[in-house]
């Protein structure tokens, strides 16, 4: 696969999993040394090398591979991909690093919320401890020629999620922290399946936004530009489906009249369905499971106001 050069030193190779294109991108930045944001699932790792093949990457230069958490579609890829680059350390949150060590749970659970999906994305290998680098926000990884990316913890898609600020670009690599973006129709969806915290959520987005980006990154999918607008406008509707889930649960209604009511209201969602229906890996049922993650957190821990 082709890299595409997206910026004076970061490419992106989208990593055409189950040939899905406009799906998961993997980004090289490149100084004296090379960092690799998200790897994708293992069962697409090589498209990702092919893609460093030709920008002639090689195996001694790659100093760290870094994801924005563990789950198989971003980070699936550790385990064979440090198996080709032996000076490389793999760079997640603190939390997320045993199940890189020890992926067999991870698997497991993997297999049971996401069935088919999981096969497609294919079974994560053990990464070894000695070459796993535990961050934590602020953090600063060092590529050498002044390019380097801070770690921003940006959890509530995840306990385990991290962002990576680039300050060359002013951009942000932000994993699943500000959700879906559909480059094809310029529309972003939530990414938030149980146990999914909207109010951890919305403080990574204000912790984002602070940092006044000008570029995101998105693994899902490329580089976006009106960052801080997006930001905001994530945040917005992820406070619209909160305020769809409180209303449905005061009226004792069913999570299908909370889904029905998002499609009424979210201009975003329904501009997505058409295109997710005809998607080799995403699908309704995700954006379903994403509902669902935001009216359990409702449930159990009321809206946040607007």
């Amino acid at each position: 696969m082709d890299a595409l050069k997206i910026d004076e030193h970061i490419y992106m190779v989208d990593v055409k999993v189950a040939g899905a294109r406009n799906f998961i991108a993997s980004y090289i930045l490149r100084g004296e040394k090379t960092i690799i944001v998200e790897t994708g699932p293992a069962s697409s790792v090589h498209n990702l090398l092919n893609g460093l093949e030709g920008l002639d990457v090689k195996p001694e230069e790659v100093a760290y591979v870094a994801v924005s958490h563990i789950h198989l579609d971003h980070g699936g890829g550790v385990g064979p991909l440090l198996r080709r680059f032996p000076k490389a350390k793999a760079v997640v949150h603190e939390r997320g690093a045993p199940h890189l060590v020890n992926p067999e749970k991870l698997w497991q659970q993997a297999q049971m919320v996401l069935g088919r999906v999981a096969e497609i994305y294919g079974k994560p290998t053990p990464v070894p401890s000695e070459r796993i680098v535990a961050a934590q926000d602020g953090m600063v990884l060092d590529a050498g020629g002044g390019v380097k990316l801070k770690v921003v913890e940006t959890v509530g898609h995840a306990p385990h999620h991290l962002s990576y600020y680039e300050p060359l670009s002013n951009g942000i690599f932000t994993g699943d922290s500000a959700g879906i973006y559909l480059n094809e129709i310029d529309a972003i969806v939530p990414t938030t399946p149980a146990p999914f915290r909207l109010d951890m959520a919305l403080a990574s987005l204000e912790k984002m936004a602070n940092l006044k980006p000008s570029t995101l990154y998105y693994t899902h999918f490329g580089k976006a530009e009106n960052a801080v607008e997006k930001l905001q406008a994530y945040a917005k509707q992820l406070r619209l489906w909160a305020g769809i889930a409180k209303e449905t649960l005061e009226k004792n209604e069913s999570l299908d009249t909370m889904r029905q009511k998002i499609f009424e209201r979210d201009e975003a969602v329904r501009k997505a369905v058409q295109h997710i229906k005809k998607h080799k890996v995403f699908s309704e049922t995700s954006l379903a499971g994403s509902m669902l993650g935001v009216f359990e957190y409702v449930k159990n821990f009321g809206a946040i106001p607007a």
